[in-house]
C-alpha cells in the first residue's frame, strides 16, 4: 500500500515522504480500515508518540494522521461490533501508525459507524475536533443551559465546533480570535465577539466555563474570568494561573464510540457543520502539514474515491 512516512525526527515536515509499505497486521479486537480520508495535526510530528511506542522503543518509519473515515476491510480476531464493508469513521491510536495511508490498522472501540449520507471527507473533520469540543464543554466544563462560555479561538477546527454544540444547549457563546475570524465565528452563533489584537479579553466578562485552544497569555488572563464555581479548560497546556473560586482542567482527547455518534447524527442533522478547508490527494500530505499560505479550516487528505 501507499502511505505517507517519516524517518528522521530532527528532519520536521521535510522527512515526509510517501512511499510503499506493508499491508498493516490486524491485531486482535482491531479492524483494517481502507481510508477514504484522512486528517492530521500539523504539530504532531513534535509529539514524543510519533516516534516511540508505549514502551518507549522507537517506531520510526512512523505514519503520521489520526483521523479517518474509509471503510472496514477485514476484522481481526475476536472484533465484534462492526463488520466487513461497513462505513466507519474515528480516532487512532497516538502511539500507532496513523491514518496518511491507504489501510491501517484501528481498535474497533475508536471507531464508529457512519451514515451513508455523510461525505468521507467530512467526517474525517470530525474525530479531533468533535471530540475535543464535546469533551472539553460537558465531559470537563459540565457547561448546561442558560451558562455563558467564553472560547478562544472560536473560528478554528475545534472552536467552531465548542460555539455550534454550546449554542444548541442553549449557553451564550462569548468567542475570541483574529478579526479576521469575526464574521465567521459571528456566523457560527456567538453572541459577542473580541478581537485579541485589538480589543480587551477582560472586556467579555465573567463565563461559566473557558474553554481555551490558545494558550500562552490568553491563557493566563483567562482564569480571573471564570466565575465563583466555573472551570478554565484548556487542551494546550497545564494552566500556570488558576481560577480564584474554581477549578482547572488540562485534557488530552479521548477516543469515544458514543460521542462519535452523537456528532455524526448532528452532522446528519444539519445541526453540525465541521469546518472543512483544502482537500488533497495523499502525494500532497507533506505539502499540507506545511502550507505556503494556511488555508481556514481544516485540511482534509483525500485518500481514495467513494
Amino acid at each position: 500500500m501507499r502511505a505517507i512516512i517519516v524517518r528522521d525526527r530532527d528532519a520536521g515536515v521535510g522527512g515526509l515522504t510517501l512511499t510503499d509499505m506493508p499491508y498493516p497486521h490486524a491485531a486482535e479486537n482491531d479492524v483494517i480500515v481502507r481510508v477514504h480520508a484522512a486528517g492530521f495535526t500539523p504539530g504532531e510530528l513534535d509529539w514524543p508518540s510519533t516516534w516511540t511506542d508505549r514502551a518507549g522503543r522507537d517506531r520510526t518509519p512512523s505514519v503520521p494522521g489520526h483521523e479517518l473515515s474509509g471503510v472496514v476491510e477485514e476484522l481481526g480476531y475476536g472484533t465484534t461490533g462492526l463488520s466487513v464493508g461497513q462505513r466507519v469513521f474515528g480516532l487512532t491510536d497516538w502511539a500507532r501508525d496513523g491514518t496518511l495511508a491507504e489501510y491501517t490498522a484501528v481498535e474497533a472501540r475508536n471507531l464508529a459507524p457512519l451514515p451513508a449520507d455523510i461525505d468521507h471527507t467530512v467526517a474525517a473533520a470530525l474525530p479531533i475536533s468533535g471530540l475535543t469540543a464535546w469533551q472539553g464543554l460537558f465531559d470537563h466544563g459540565r457547561l448546561t443551559t442558560g451558562q455563558t462560555v467564553l472560547i478562544h479561538g472560536a473560528a478554528g477546527g475545534v472552536g467552531s465546533i465548542a460555539v455550534q454544540l454550546a449554542r444548541e444547549v442553549g449557553a451564550r457563546v462569548i468567542g475570541t480570535g483574529r478579526a479576521s475570524n469575526r464574521d465567521t465565528a459571528l456566523a457560527l452563533g456567538v453572541d459577542t465577539f473580541i478581537d485579541l489584537q485589538t480589543e480587551k479579553l477582560e472586556d467579555a466578562g465573567e463565563a461559566n466555563v473557558v474553554f481555551d485552544a490558545i494558550g500562552g497569555a490568553t491563557l493566563d488572563r483567562s482564569a480571573a474570568l471564570v466565575r465563583a464555581g466555573g472551570t478554565l479548560v484548556t487542551i494546550v497546556m497545564p494552566p500556570k494561573v488558576q481560577p480564584r473560586d474554581g477549578r482547572a482542567v488540562f485534557f488530552v482527547v479521548e477516543p469515544d464510540r458514543a460521542q462519535l455518534t452523537d456528532l455524526a447524527t448532528r452532522v446528519r442533522d444539519g445541526r453540525l457543520s465541521p469546518f472543512v478547508g483544502a482537500v488533497r490527494p495523499l502525494a500532497e500530505a507533506p505539502a499540507a502539514f506545511a502550507p505556503d499560505k494556511p488555508t481556514p479550516g481544516k485540511t482534509i487528505i483525500r485518500v481514495a474515491e467513494d
